[in-house]
């Protein structure tokens, strides 16, 4: 049923007359409002603006940089089967049917019915028994109810719907872009150990000789076995971090696993293979500009927010209008099946409907300051997040650039290191210094070149830590 637009204007005009509302300001007033409580302001468009849009890590490809196959094949891998990616995923189909069903209250709603009807009237009732009345008919017809949006609430809450919208797609984006570092810092992690596992592997081949020399300068009489004792307390030592490496490689592949969707089985076979950490790497060039930031989900999910909280303040303001509803059936009714469709079996009702909720004990105030108050809540939140973004950038800029530093230093002590371990024993096979500097030079040897293998992987780690900070590739 078409309404007369004048009919529409009177209703309108006296809604948001007798309130001292404008058209305007049923929900963009609280954008206007919240926005001087933004430190920074927002955007013209709730939207993913393109030039600032999150894509998909797997169209970043940041993890390309570090020339690892396995690492690739992982992080792939992880994006098909992770199963928070799946729940993720979820949550934004659920979040269209809710949009969906909001949008569906644009239509009316038809129904249909058909039956028998028989009643009997008793003729006892009365003063004098008469006769009881008998009556049997068929009917059959269609009904129908229309919520008629003249005010626009659907349409703000169609808005708010499009908002939760895209939070769940923000939070899908930030699901896949915390996957993919968490597979690749795992990844580093494992090769860490493994790095160190062949470090240990190497010294232990280096202190066995060294074990050999003692005890032959013990059997020769020009040593003694305090020499030898200490010569196995290294080596023993340095085999015992052996089966907590190999614990730390199996439990880390297994955790890889996990991030993959797979069973152990699997994919842990493959990851047992030693393997090297990816070639250190310069600092990126990027600085932290403001439209760079506004690419991680979770700002992008804070803006999303904020539109939604104010699409509700509308949503909440539009209960205090009136509500139209038209209500209509038409259908037949005979006593004989024959006759249904004549005529004069015709049945049929209209009834347009205003309604209007005068008092309600200020409920519908309170639910009005109640989605205010959220709104704030959600600037409070956007400011925040915003905040820690540009915070999470600068510490990992700065861990980054210290872990480069620190394997400089390392380089150079682990050279000296070296060196120094290379002359106390030769000294010490011309009987020229005691022993305990060749254990010395070994003890420190193999620490320095263990911190180098985790300063490496460190560093490699913070380099991840920025691409997720910066919400992905830049």
């Amino acid at each position: 049923m078409k309404i007369p637009k004048n009919v529409r204007k009177l209703l309108l005009l006296l809604g948001l007359g007798m309130m001292g509302i404008t058209p305007k300001s049923l929900a963009e007033e609280a954008v206007e409002n919240s926005s001087n409580s933004l430190r920074s302001p927002l955007p013209e468009r709730w939207l993913y603006v393109p030039d600032h849009l999150q894509t998909s890590p797997s169209e970043d490809r940041w993890w390309k940089e570090f020339g690892d196959t396995t690492l690739n094949m992982l992080i792939t891998k992880a994006e098909a089967n992770n199963y928070n990616v799946a729940s993720a995923l979820k949550r934004i189909e659920l979040a269209n049917k809710e949009m969906d069903i909001t949008r569906a209250g644009y239509y009316p709603v038809f129904g249909a019915s058909a039956g028998w009807s028989g009643s009997q009237q008793s003729g006892a009732v009365g003063k004098n028994v008469a006769p009881s009345v008998r009556s049997s008919y068929f009917s059959a017809g269609v009904n129908m109810s229309w919520e008629i949006d003249i005010f626009g609430k659907i349409k703000r809450r169609l808005k708010a719907d499009k908002a939760s919208v895209e939070v769940s797609r923000a939070d899908y984006e930030a699901v896949m872009v915390s996957l993919c570092a968490n597979v690749a810092k795992t990844y580093l992690q494992l090769r860490t150990y493994q790095m160190q596992h062949q470090v240990a592997v190497d010294h232990i081949k280096s202190q066995e000789k060294v074990l050999k020399i003692a005890e032959a300068r013990q059997e020769a009489g020009i040593g003694d076995m305090l020499e030898v004792t200490q010569a196995r307390i290294v080596l023993y030592s340095t085999q015992s971090s052996l089966p907590g490496l190999e614990s730390g490689i199996r439990t880390t592949a297994n955790a890889l696993a996990v991030l993959t969707g797979a069973y152990p089985s699997e994919i842990v076979p493959r990851l047992l293979s030693p393997g090297e950490l990816p070639k250190d790497m310069g600092m990126p060039a990027v600085g932290v500009p403001a439209d760079l930031l506004r690419r991680r989900p979770d700002i992008v999910e804070a803006e999303a927010q904020l539109a939604q909280y104010a699409s509700m303040i509308g949503v909440a303001k539009n209960d205090f209008l009136p509500v139209l509803t038209l209500d209509g059936s038409i259908g037949t009714s005979s006593r004989n099946m024959k006759h249904l469709f004549g005529a004069h079996s015709l049945d049929y009702s209209i009834a347009p409907t205003l309604s209007w909720t005068i008092f309600d004990g200020l409920a519908r105030n309170h639910k009005t300051a109640e989605a205010k108050i959220q709104l704030e809540e959600a600037t409070d939140n956007y400011n925040l997040t915003v905040l820690n973004a540009i915070e999470e950038v600068e510490n990992a800029i700065s861990r980054y650039n210290s872990s480069l530093q620190e394997i400089d230093c390392l380089n150079l002590l682990i050279e000296q290191s070296k060196k120094s371990l290379e002359l106390s024993l030769d000294l010490y096979k011309q009987g020229l210094t005691a022993f305990s500097n060749v254990v010395d030079a070994q003890q420190s040897y193999l620490e320095n070149q263990n911190s180098l293998v985790s300063a490496r992987g460190d560093a490699l780690a913070q380099l991840v830590n920025l691409y997720q900070a910066l919400g992905g590739g830049f």
